[in-house]
């Protein structure tokens, strides 16, 4: 049964939103932050935490099987192993001592174009560590 089930559709079918997800959910990894609409924004949040979480779990955990095994889940997202493998030992490590909320969106203003309410979705570690090297 799928009662209380909500998806946010993004008005794409299936295949399409899981691609746009995924695309979205590696651009925050690769570059810290992105704009994009609000609702792809709360869209994507869910999914950049979980992998985080699982990211800090194959990176913590000391059963090379479960690390192994988490990698691979994660894998599934990005098809691309030398990727994975900069998530879980570059970017996860930063998280370690953040029980959730990596992420954070930031309303930014609405596009030129279409008026659509525009968002900046980022990465809460990554920013604040930049943050720490200029008042240095």
């Amino acid at each position: 049964m799928r009662h209380r089930v909500k998806v946010n559709k993004l008005s794409r079918y299936a295949s399409h939103r899981k691609a746009l997800l995924k695309n979205l959910a590696r651009e925050v990894f690769e570059h810290g932050s992105i704009i994009t609409t609000t609702a792809k924004a709360k869209a994507v949040r869910p999914l950049v935490e979980k992998i985080l979480t699982k990211a800090k779990e194959a990176k913590t955990t000391d059963n090379k099987d479960r690390s192994v095994a988490l990698r691979r889940q994660i894998n599934r997202y990005f098809n691309d192993r030398r990727f994975t493998n900069k998530v879980v030992d570059e970017i996860a490590p930063k998280f370690e001592n953040r029980n959730g909320g990596y992420t954070r969106i930031l309303k930014i203003g609405y596009r030129r174009g279409d008026a659509a309410e525009l968002s900046l979705l980022q990465l809460v570690e990554s920013i604040e560590n930049k943050e720490e090297e200029k008042a240095e």
